[in-house]
Parts: structure tokens; sequence; C-alpha cells
């Protein structure tokens, strides 16, 4: 069976259990999930429609030909000047869809799509994709994993890069550039540069400027990239020359929060419990307020997707869920501390992808 067709069988499982009528999806990540391919992505109404006797296509005819050297599932066309009424129309009843009483609507797809189908359905409930693809997403098969571990390989190398590069002088901006490049010498494409010196490290998302590091600068360098289709995202700490004053004591505690974070992850977990197991350790330091996010979100084909490890999370963490553990302390005006680390849930609790040590490196020595 193909990885399409075992995928198009899940989901009709999971329909079938949840008594879904109709999964709509629009051009985006949860189609390239289920059918390994998304078309082009404009104004024009495209649909991926998956009843739980068949499947077809509403396909802008601008994208038909193109598309099709992708995919054999039915299409059903229309062109500009007729609009995609009567297509679509025609798609639903191809597949027994017409009458659908509860439909499953990609929440990442454009309103007007998701208006469109709603209207060709009067009276049907609709759902968003959390107990359908979204729950089949969050599992990832081995040939997930490999890649999202490649693709982690070569943040590991960029990572060395950077620690390699930094130094009294250098921009946060330079520093970006020299991560950029190496990614791009990996045939990965840059999803994000994220580097703060100092007071900037204080700021979760700092966006990366022309500050240059002095020495006693703490950095933060959290990067991502691209890579056959699969993103990374690691974070790591450079002190350039030396930490500042209480730097030690601060990543320790980050440390540990990190660590009891991965102790508490277990399938059979809630979410909110992992969340619950970082933020005690900081909170417990007398550090709780400047703990300013999540301690983690899902990755994927997206960068962030479910689960997310929340404080009000009830996600119930399964065997094979992808997702970060990133817990950090920011001090303004004086510094942040980030450590993160992407993991995989295996029956014995996490695997971690990234290979470096999350000590704090010490730039020049």
């Amino acid at each position: 069976m193909s990885e399409t067709a075992a995928r198009l069988a899940a989901l009709r499982e999971r329909m079938q259990k949840n008594r879904v009528d109709l999964v709509a999806l629009g051009p985006g990540s949860h189609m390239q999930w289920l059918v390994g391919f998304h078309p082009h992505a404009d104004e024009r109404p495209c649909l991926l429609l998956v009843s739980c006797s068949g499947e077809c296509f509403l396909m802008p005819a601008l994208n038909a030909e193109g598309s099709r050297e992708e995919t054999d599932i039915a299409f059903h066309t229309w062109a500009d000047d007729e609009g995609p009424d009567k297509a679509l129309a025609a798609a639903l009843g191809s597949i027994g869809a017409g009458n659908a009483d509860c439909v499953v609507v990609d929440e990442t797809m454009r309103a007007d799509f998701a208006l469109l189908l709603l209207a060709a359905l009067p009276g049907a409930r609709y759902a968003f994709t959390d107990d359908t693809v979204g729950a089949l997403r969050m599992r990832k098969d081995e040939g997930e994993f490999a890649r999202l571990r490649a693709s982690a390989a070569v943040a590991d190398r960029a990572m060395q890069k950077a620690f390699a590069s930094i130094c009294p002088g250098m921009s946060e901006r330079e520093l970006a550039s020299i991560v950029s490049d190496h990614f791009a010498s990996e045939s990965a494409s840059t999803l994000f540069t994220i580097v703060g010196g100092a007071g900037n490290g204080a700021f979760p998302h700092h966006q990366t400027g022309d500050r240059k590091f002095i020495k006693g600068d703490a950095v933060v360098i959290d990067i991502g990239a691209r890579k056959d289709g699969f993103p990374s995202d690691i974070t790591r700490m450079v002190a350039v020359g030396s930490p500042p004053d209480g730097y030690e004591e601060v990543h320790a505690i980050v440390e540990r929060a990190v660590q009891a974070a991965m102790k508490a992850a277990r399938p059979g977990v809630k979410a909110k419990d992992v969340d619950a197991a970082a933020r005690t350790v900081i909170a417990d330091a007398g550090y709780g307020e400047y703990f300013v996010h999540r301690t983690g979100h899902g990755l994927g084909i997206d960068g962030h997707e479910p689960p997310y490890i929340t404080s009000t999370s009830e996600t119930v963490l399964e065997e094979g869920m992808v997702f970060s553990i990133e817990p950090g302390i920011y001090l303004p005006g004086r510094f942040g501390i980030r450590l993160e680390d992407i993991v995989i849930l295996r029956a014995d609790g996490p695997e971690i992808f990234s290979d470096l040590p999350r000590d704090l490196h010490i730039a020049g020595a």
C-alpha cells in the first residue's frame, strides 16, 4: 500500500470513529501530509475532498496540468469564466458527500474557500481537524522521524559554525548570516535565525539586529531551516569571552527545568503536566515571572504544529509525537537563557534529535 493510500485509510478510520461525513483540505500542510503535495495556493478555490467512500479535488483549471503530474486522484476542474460552484457540486456528488451532515474544515484554509464549501452544504455542522488529520499528523512514522533527524543534524552543524565564528565586534546580523550560509551549503532553506546578545536575549523573539558583541555577553542563538521538506529548531547559549555575573546559576536552573520536562514526558501524560514540570523548577527557584512562554511546540511538516506543551493543554501525549522542550528565563536588561531540544516520544520517554550538549559554549575558549 502506498503512503497516500495508507494515510487515506487511516483518515477514514478516524472519520468513521468521529462520525464525520466529509474532510475538506485547502492547499497547505494538511494536504501535503495526506497526498504528498499541494497545488499552488492563490485566491482560486482549490480543495481536496475526502468522504468515507471516495476522494477528489476541486481544481482550478490553471493548476490542473501541473497537479496531474503529482496525483491520480480525480479532478473536478473549473475555469475563471465559469466559477467553482458547479464543479464543487459535482465533486461533492461524485464522492457521495452532497448531503454531508458533519464536515471537517481545514482551519488553515482561506475563509472564502470554507464559506464556499459550507454554502454548498446548507445545514451541515462543521469542526476543525483536531480529531482527524491533525490527530494523525501528531504521530510521526519512522520515515518522518528519519527526515526530521537529518534536518536536525544540519542545524547542529550550523550551530557549531556559529560557535566557531562568534567574536567581539561581530554583529548579531553577521552571525545570523554565517548560520544562513551554512544552511545553504547543505541545501537547507533558512526559516529563522534569532540571535540576541546581552539584554537583547531577554526578548524571546528578538529581531536580530546590528548590535555588536562585546566580551561578557551571553548570546541566545535560536535557529532553524527546512531540509528535504522538514524543519529543524534548536537553541543554544554562547558567552563571548566569559559569562556575565549570575549567569551560571540561571543556566543551571533552566537546565534542571529541561531535565524535569524530559522526565515528565511519557506516553499517557498530558502536555500540561510536562509544562508544569519545567515551570515548577523555575518558579521554585524564584524566577517564575521570567518564564514567559510555553514549554514547547510540535514539529513536523510545519515548524509549529500540535502538540503544544502549554499549561492548559489537555492533549495526552502518545508515542511518536515530536515536540520541543524549551524552557527559558529572561532577565530584562541583563540576558536571556533558553535551552531547546526537539524530541520524539518513545515508549520509555523522549529521544533527543540533537547531538549537541546544552552546556554554555565559551567563544574563544
